[in-house]
């Protein structure tokens, strides 16, 4: 098999036991995605323009907020008569989102908030092209994860869910992750951070990223991820104060976001998100485990921080996502497929460790 990655892969340097063990978790891994064809699936969207609103019912309320905020309305009094017409929850305060994308793109023309998502989406294509480039012996493997990369992004480049708060979320921290290098970690902090004020759930990625600084001893990269969740915690206080000037005792509740779905909601949110939408189901759900093997075997910093991110939201969606919140996978869906561009190096060394020969040495000894 030709090597593709230009060093090893993390597999490589395996004991013969632990490349077994590591063997025995793949196939493991590999059957739990298939749990994937069990879960309940969201309702399929028609494709009927005329249906739009059932199909992208969230969509068009987002689009009516910032409509209602760009003729001079307040955001929250705007949200929640919004919410009221759609029969949309208004309790807890975290049914409504933060303001901030809502304020940003009411203050801008339609266009330029396309324009602003193209270049954002471009800005992370060309970012990982180079992280990537690096990592291959030649040019065709790094087309291959360019190409990989592109298929986690088509939700992201559809100007009609421009409004919609994961796809830029999802762009940012896709960017962070990628601009964060050893010593070089305050645009990746930044950009964390302007995830954070635009969806509540990017703390995960913060919180990942600020423990696996300062377990590696980065004290000062930690404390700036902190500072970024000080920053949010004040921001997410203040939303809730303006939330509650709105917001009634009669008003709806949120039936709350314990779904208890599992490992296999999760791997059919990322299926979802991504262009293995067009796969069977079987197929996508096993290539979905495949990519998180991928960026398991890829010997670089970046890769443990995006296999943890990938882990975290895994836990967040399989305990607390509910079959009409599919879509929070889209925070982590740019940058998953690119781990089976890492699969063919890790596999090889992988199975090459878990059926090495021993070395038996003979010595010769004087009677």
């Amino acid at each position: 098999m030709a090597t593709w990655l230009a060093q090893p892969s993390r597999f490589a340097r395996l004991s013969r036991g632990r490349a077994r063990i590591a063997l025995a978790l793949l196939a493991i891994l590999l059957a739990a995605t298939l749990g994937a064809l069990a879960v309940p699936a969201p309702p399929p969207v028609s494709g009927d323009p005329g249906k739009r609103g059932d199909d992208q019912a969230d969509v068009m309320l987002y689009e009516s907020i910032v409509d209602g905020v760009r003729h001079g309305g307040n955001y929250y009094e705007v949200t929640a008569a919004a919410l009221r017409a759609g029969d949309y929850p208004l309790r807890p305060f975290v049914t409504f989102r933060l303001p901030t994308l809502a304020v940003v793109q009411a203050a801008m023309p339609e266009r330029g908030v396309i324009a602003l998502l193209y270049a954002l989406a471009g800005g992370v294509m060309l970012a990982w092209f180079a992280r990537l480039r690096p990592a291959f012996v030649r040019a065709p493997p790094l087309v291959v994860a360019i190409l990989l990369l592109a298929g986690g992004m088509g939700a992201f480049v559809q100007a009609e869910l421009a409004t919609f708060h994961e796809i830029w979320a999802g762009l940012l921290v896709a960017l962070s992750l990628a601009q964060r290098r050893p010593g070089r970690w305050m645009a990746a902090v930044g950009l964390g951070t302007v995830a954070l004020l635009i969806r509540e759930t990017a703390a995960l990625y913060v919180v990942v990223m600020a423990v696996l600084a300062w377990l590696e001893g980065e004290r000062r990269e930690a404390i700036a991820w902190t500072g970024g969740l000080a920053l949010f915690a004040l921001a997410l206080a203040a939303h809730a104060y303006a939330v509650a000037q709105v917001v009634t005792p009669l008003d709806p509740a949120s039936p709350g976001w314990a779904g208890m779905l599992g490992f296999g909601f999760f791997v059919e949110a990322m299926t979802l998100s991504t262009a293995l939408r067009l796969a069977p189901a079987w197929l996508a759900a096993l290539l979905v485990g495949l990519a998180l093997f991928g960026w398991a075997a890829w010997r670089e910093p970046v890769a443990i921080r995006a296999l943890a991110t990938f882990t975290a939201y895994a836990v967040l969606i399989g305990l607390f996502g509910r079959v009409d919140t599919f879509y929070w996978g889209l925070m982590v869906a740019p940058t998953l497929l690119v781990g089976l561009a890492f699969v063919p190096d890790g596999l090889r060394d992988l199975i090459a460790a878990a059926f090495r020969r021993r070395n038996i040495t003979v010595q010769r000894v004087a009677s």
